[in-house]
């Protein structure tokens, strides 16, 4: 299963979009980006599921038409019988991977092949390899991994019929909490939240007491409020062993970005151009990489600093 050449995949949309907006974000992936593998599903809350029900199929056959693999993600928190609920609907999906992001969809996987999603806690070679044992097939590493250990587990997966992935681009999911910060930043509860997480499709940003932008909401997940761009690291990660790339789905030209990352893996184009690309698309926050240089998340080591 190991790949000879990188792939670029499309993790799951995190945010509440528009149902129509999802569907048509996704259409065009299908028809214009160079994505070899689009997740889909519900990875935040369990009441948004219902929203896009209607375009779930037509959304998966026509990526599929469009020759990309797709993979249905779980939900990465599961605290309520809804939530539940939603995780035993997916995982019952018999002719699609499934990427398990919470325990609670392994032991219904065990023993048939599956991916294992960045809200997992695989940080060392034992988890991988019991993983492994159980049918996981793809582990896509949590964000804040740093490259010695996505070496040394990469290292670990040479005997291994599996593939690694790392997220290379967009806002990094860093907690899950029960409650839902959206709701509570508009002074409602999580059951009566009204769905106002919509209001803010690439999260909501925060501020510290003093006013400096400081992490970013969705729901009940925190994210980086810096967007995370591993464009200059793309080689090093091929070499070590990691074979897809993940970017995670905002509401930039997602398009420009698949192609940008496809192009220098290709090295078809150099750091610097890719670097000009991703600038013009305005991002409403800056870059870092820092978690994979072992530095605070936030930060941003340039090329020249490697």
């Amino acid at each position: 299963m190991r790949e000879a050449a990188g792939s670029i995949t499309l993790g799951p949309v995190l945010f509440n979009w528009q149902p129509e907006r999802w569907r048509d974000f996704y259409f065009r992936i299908a028809d214009e980006a160079p994505v070899a593998v689009a997740y889909l599903g519900e990875a935040i809350c369990s009441k948004r599921a219902p929203l896009f029900e209607p375009y779930i199929a037509v959304v998966a056959e026509r990526l599929s038409a469009a020759r990309k693999t797709v993979v249905f993600s779980t939900l990465s928190e599961v605290a309520l019988k809804l939530d539940r609920q939603l995780v035993e609907s997916v995982v019952a999906i018999d002719d699609f991977l499934i990427e398990a992001n919470d325990a609670s969809a392994l032991l219904r996987l065990k023993g048939r092949d599956h991916h294992v999603g960045p809200f997992m806690n695989v940080y060392n070679e034992r988890t991988v390899a019991v993983l492994a044992r159980n049918g996981a097939r793809n582990f896509c590493l949590p964000s804040e991994m740093p490259a010695a250990a996505i070496r040394a587990l990469c290292h670990s997966t040479k005997e291994l019929d599996v593939t690694v992935e790392v997220q290379v681009f967009g806002r990094m999911s860093l907690a899950l909490s029960a409650r839902c910060y959206h709701a509570r930043a508009h002074g409602r509860t999580r059951d009566s939240c009204r769905y106002v997480c919509e209001e803010d499709p690439d999260g909501m940003g925060l501020r510290t007491l003093e006013g400096r932008p400081f992490l970013a909401v969705n729901g009940i997940q925190t994210l980086s409020y810096e967007y995370l761009n591993l464009v200059n690291e793309l080689s090093e990660l091929s070499a070590t062993g990691v074979s897809r790339f993940r970017l995670s789905p905002h509401t930039c030209d997602m398009v420009e970005v698949a192609a940008v990352f496809r192009e220098a893996l290709d090295r078809r184009i150099d750091g610097t151009e890719a670097a000009a690309r991703l600038d013009a698309l305005n991002l409403p926050a800056p870059v870092c990489n820092g978690f994979y240089h072992g530095q605070p998340g936030h930060r941003w080591i340039s090329p020249a600093s490697h």
